[in-house]
């Protein structure tokens, strides 16, 4: 998708953009008792809230969720609509691009505009991984088939891929845990300084006397260091996959991944000549976007020619964008990828990543996206490159035009 801003008669222009509060995907997280339903319902609701939008002029709403079963499986974004007010017909769909379901939503709510089927689209996502976690009991114990594993013997777990992405671009382990620890420090100092505030919306958990807002992650470590990172014992065994590939070194930790993690996140969208009619101002106009396939054994390179293309889309050379937001899911991804760039330090992930905020499959494009639209505002950016690695060697690339001065 290319959008030529010149001509446009009409572009398609983010109006708002919010998401929940990262909560740790365990028993004992903060939104672990909030059922999934709910917690994009109140994000839902929040959005519309603070825009003074009729939900009843909403066309479609687009939700991205990677695990659909047990409590995610009953169109999780129509249960929300229903959960928070809107009338019902209002419609909902639910997508599934791995990773990058959230960004694959904000995708398709663009075309739909552009193509008129839309005139006001929520693009969302949604992921509760203490109630619906990943694993073989979901997945299944073969989830790749005959046909697929026929062609590509070497598919392997995505732990394993990560390992393979440090060793082809010699990642080593302390490379990993000084990129990882400086995600941290970059997110808890976004924290102190209420970079964050504007986007997050405060989710009513559960607690002993009623309900208790929960409005800051709780995903950041302050005061995590590289040298702390570099104590914990590799996440993965590697000892049946050395035949295979005897150059897995044996580099990937908890602390250098993204973190299991509860959140939602959504996206007000719309065209450019509504926002007008209603008196909305626009934070940003998406300009070109891409997807692609990849390596499926590598798995998690697809960023990089997902932002070759993306890039020649949209005319843009990187040194036209002032921020890329390329997700943490291991640290490899992003230093693997900023290596074939050459982009400097302080233009990714500038205010930290999913190894800090943590990765909630379905939700982590929309909340990427959000953060990147307020970190756009805040300090004056114009252009915002974001891309996501996907299980099965796929990625999306998104470029927004901030629009806010």
């Amino acid at each position: 998708m290319n959008i030529d801003l010149e001509t446009a008669m009409d572009r398609a222009v983010i109006v708002d953009a919010v998401r929940s509060p990262m909560g740790r995907g365990k028993a004992a997280g903060a939104l672990a008792g909030v059922h999934p339903v709910d917690l994009l319902a109140h994000v839902l609701t929040q959005l519309v809230s603070r825009n003074d939008l009729d939900p009843a002029t909403i066309d479609d709403v687009l939700v991205g969720c990677v695990g659909q079963a047990g409590e995610q499986s009953a169109t999780p974004g129509r249960q929300a609509v229903l959960a928070a007010g809107f009338p019902v017909h209002v419609p909902s769909v639910t997508i599934e691009r791995k990773c990058g379901s959230g960004q694959q939503a904000v995708d398709f709510a663009v075309q739909g505009i552009l193509s008129g089927h839309y005139d006001i689209t929520i693009a969302a996502g949604v992921e509760s991984m203490s109630r619906v976690p990943m694993g073989s009991a979901r997945m299944g114990a073969e989830p790749h088939g005959e046909g697929a594993r026929s062609r590509f013997p070497d598919l392997v777990p995505q732990g394993i891929s990560a390992e393979l992405v440090a060793a082809k671009w010699k990642l080593t382990r302390g490379e990993l845990d000084d990129y990882s620890a400086r995600s941290h420090q970059r997110a808890a100092h976004a924290r102190a300084a209420g970079d964050f505030d504007d986007e997050i919306v405060p989710i009513p958990a559960p607690g002993e006397h009623g309900p208790v807002p929960v409005s800051a992650d709780e995903t950041i470590r302050e005061g995590t260091t590289a040298e702390r990172l570099g104590r914990l014992d590799p996440a993965f065994d590697l000892n049946s996959y050395r035949e295979r590939f005897p150059e897995l070194p044996g580099v990937i930790s908890a602390g250098n991944s993204s973190q299991i993690t509860d959140g939602a996140s959504a996206l007000l969208i719309m065209s450019e000549q509504r926002a007008r009619a209603l008196g909305l101002r626009p934070r940003a106009a998406v300009v070109s976007s891409a997807v692609v396939g990849d390596d499926p054994t590598l798995m998690l390179t697809g960023p990089i020619p997902a932002t070759h293309k993306v890039l020649a889309r949209s005319g843009l050379a990187s040194d036209d964008i002032s921020t890329f937001e390329v997700n943490e899911a291991f640290a490899p991804v992003p230093l693997a990828w900023q290596r074939e760039f050459g982009i400097e330090e302080a233009r990714l992930n500038p205010v930290g990543g999913a190894i800090a905020l943590g990765h909630p499959l379905g939700a982590s494009g929309c909340r990427l996206m959000t953060t990147m639209i307020h970190h756009l505002s805040r300090t004056g950016g114009r252009y915002g490159l974001q891309t996501m690695c996907e299980a099965g060697g796929m990625a999306n690339a998104t470029i927004i035009e901030s629009l806010t001065d």
